[in-house]
């Protein structure tokens, strides 16, 4: 893959966090949502197999699925 726009880093540990990407495969551009680890305390993020990918047009269901999560945790309050 091509070199990857970062979007956001979620920390999940002090040596593990979620990396959310765009980047560009065989001309067609995806996110990613990928698990990265670090051995050098964080120098250095590694990617694992842990992680999915996305194409543009699965972007608008996988909103709705993030939009409904957040109704759903807001009426839990």
């Amino acid at each position: 893959m091509a070199d990857a726009k970062i979007l956001a880093t979620i920390e999940r540990s002090d040596t593990e966090q979620l990396q959310i990407s765009v980047s560009e495969y065989k001309g067609k551009s995806y996110l990613n949502m990928r698990i990265y680890y670090t051995t050098d305390e964080g120098a250095t993020w590694l990617p694992t197999k842990k992680g999915v990918t996305f194409s543009p047009d699965q972007l608008d269901l996988l909103t709705e699925a993030i939009e409904a999560a957040r109704q759903e945790f807001m009426s839990e309050g």
